[in-house]
């Protein structure tokens, strides 16, 4: 082809500097352009002097060749680009040799690549699965192999090299060159993952060790956390290696007494897959006051670490001094938005009795506060806007007055929007319908009041408040002591306890549902031209040729051996609203009576010093049917 391009300089059509690299495109077939991607050249038109190209999404793409020339990059037969167009299936069969194909892309590029760039060219046409567990292996195999060097940071080239070098020679010249002691740590991190392969791993312990020793007493004073860190790197070393212990190096214990170290921002330093390990040191330093540290520091580190000291005082039995310390942050709303953050996250069983509507509060105390701290995190509140679940069951055995107070206290919260507090009072009102009118300022429709009579409402009223106040926490402590005995799959009072939760939570839902629509009344302005609540009607059954008495009150009145219905029983639908002389028709117990009203009168409760009435007993409410307009 040079030939032909050389004809094409010579009459003008091209200029000469484009004979060369029109050359090398044609002899190569395929080529890179900055915006198109890969492209593959179909053919060579001298005559009309212009390529015809495969690009991604331009098939039979005409270029002109001084165009092509200037703007197309020709690359190898062998570039993983050109492998992956001409042979994929070759290509996707080499992906079961990790190192030929991660060395096929290095070559490709030069013969360095970063991690992202070789995902790039990979995934998803070669590697079409598990890119993370392929990738794992093949890092693993470089790291072993001695053609490629592989960087600590994910951000910097690996690199492949043609003369080998043994692993322990890269690992002991990665350490050398590494700048500080946290840049130390990360290569001896590495180098514990592939301590089995090296040659002499008691020789590069004794290199490192003494040098790590050197840098801990120097930063022991200045970065504690950067100091521990180091110290169980070294420990982790020298047991690999199992080489002997220098006298009179710094351990753990010793960088925890010093005077000037603060506890919680020294474990704030050390990475989270160190956390264990470091309170593990800490307890071990501090046998005698480790537990109120931990307790003290519970409102001042992140939610992570939250986490580690609360399984901590768990584990070594310290359950009721941890729950001690959460009510009373929570109660005197001091918990910082990290400490509610992870209760909230991690809310369990075993903090039942902990977790409630008081909670709640507290985290909007907290965002409160936060709004003046320059430091403040929306964690919190992005986690209440994310977690829909969250309110309801932090609210599920309040009391409906604290439900209506916490709905006031979200309303006029300045920590939401308005859309984001519609959303969440929307959630409210989902799993306590009672506060709807609350909500939207709407009063609930008569339609669906209850009339009910003093006495039964109080009593109702009374065993709302002894499932909210003692059935339910009390269920709540037998979760948390149930939760603490282990093995839930065979834990019989565990789940004994959690259903009955589940029937004190139905219960506590239809009080409030009922207690949101009763309607107290003493039956005192009831008239006797109809049959109504609050009446007495006398009626014949004409089936029988008897005569019975029927006392109709309130909703939840009802005791049939003294003739007092409920104004929503089938029999009280069918009398209201009739007057003496009218006959109606029911059905009960599944036969149909016919009665005829004889008399109505005003129902009146005993007077004081009177002999009183047998005392209705209350019922489960019957499902209410519309009810007859006066």
């Amino acid at each position: 082809m040079r030939t032909e391009f050389e004809k094409l300089a010579a009459a003008g059509k091209i200029e000469r500097r484009h004979v060369e690299p029109l050359t090398h495109l044609a002899e190569s077939g395929c080529c890179v352009h900055r915006s198109w991607g890969f492209g593959r050249i179909k053919t060579v038109d001298t005559v009309f002097a212009r390529f015809t190209i495969d690009f991604p999404g331009k098939p039979g793409h005409a270029m002109d060749l001084a165009f092509a020339a200037e703007s197309l990059k020709p690359i190898p037969k062998d570039h993983i680009l050109a492998r992956k167009a001409n042979d994929l299936d070759g290509v996707r069969q080499l992906a079961a040799h990790h190192l030929e194909l991660v060395k096929l892309v290095l070559n490709s590029y030069g013969g360095r690549a970063t991690a992202e760039q070789i995902q790039q060219a990979l995934v998803p046409d070669v590697i079409r699965d598990d890119w993370k567990k392929w990738w794992e292996t093949a890092r693993r195999e470089m790291k072993k192999d001695g053609h490629f060097i592989v960087p600590a940071k994910k951000t910097e080239p690996i690199v492949f090299q043609a003369q080998q070098t043994s692993l322990q020679d890269r690992t002991l010249a990665d350490f050398r060159k590494a700048k500080g002691l946290k840049a130390r740590v990360a290569v001896v991190a590495e180098l514990l993952k592939v301590i089995p392969d090296l040659t002499d791993k008691q020789a590069a312990a004794n290199e490192i060790i003494p040098a790590l020793n050197s840098d801990i007493v120097s930063h022991q004073r200045t970065q504690p956390a950067v100091a521990l860190e180091a110290v169980f790197a070294r420990d982790d070393l020298r047991a690999s290696a199992e080489t002997a212990p220098v006298e009179g190096e710094v351990t753990a214990a010793q960088i925890w007494l010093q005077e000037h170290v603060k506890f919680g921002p020294v474990m704030e330093g050390i990475p989270a897959a160190k956390h264990a390990r470091a309170l593990e040191s800490f307890k071990q330093a501090n046998p005698e006051r480790w537990i109120e540290v931990l307790r003290g520091a519970l409102n001042l580190v992140s939610a992570k670490l939250c986490r580690e000291f609360a399984s901590l005082l768990v584990h070594e039995g310290k359950m009721d001094l941890l729950k001690e310390t959460l009510v009373r942050l929570v109660s005197q709303h001091t918990a910082s938005s990290e400490l509610l953050l992870w209760l909230g996250r991690d809310r369990s069983d075993a903090f039942a009795d902990v977790l409630g509507p008081e909670v709640f509060r507290a985290m909007l105390t907290a965002m409160e506060r936060d709004q003046f701290n320059e430091k403040r995190s929306n964690r919190l509140r992005e986690f209440i806007l994310d977690d829909h679940e969250l309110l309801a069951e932090l609210t599920a055995s309040a009391d409906i007055e604290v439900i209506k107070d916490l709905t006031r206290a979200l309303q006029f919260s300045p920590v939401f929007d308005d859309m984001d507090k519609r959303s969440l009072l929307a959630r409210l009102v989902k799993a306590h319908p009672a506060v709807q009118a609350l909500v939207s300022g709407e009063q609930t429709r008569q339609e669906a009041s209850l009339l009910v009579s003093w006495e039964s409402l109080e009593r109702r009223r009374a065993e709302y408040q002894e499932l909210v106040q003692k059935k339910i926490p009390a269920n709540s402590r037998e979760i948390a002591i149930a939760r603490s005995y282990g093995d839930l799959s065979e834990n019989h009072e565990y789940k004994a306890a959690k259903e009955m939760q589940k029937l004190l939570m139905r219960r506590k839902e239809e009080l409030e549902s009922q207690l949101a629509r009763a309607r107290g009344t003493d039956f005192s302005n009831a008239k006797a031209d109809v049959a109504g609540i609050g009446t007495v009607v006398l009626a014949t059954d004409l089936g029988a040729n008897q005569t019975e008495t029927f006392t109709i009150l309130g909703a939840w009145d009802s005791d049939p051996d003294q003739g007092v219905i409920s104004y929503l029983s089938p029999v009280a639908q069918a009398l209201l609203n009739r007057k003496v002389g009218d006959e109606v028709e029911f059905e009960f117990h599944g036969a149909i009576h016919r009665h005829r009203i004889e008399k109505v009168e005003p129902w009146k409760a005993p007077a004081d010093g009177e002999p009183a009435a047998p005392t209705p007993t209350v019922e489960a409410p019957e499902p209410v049917p519309a009810q007859p307009q006066a």
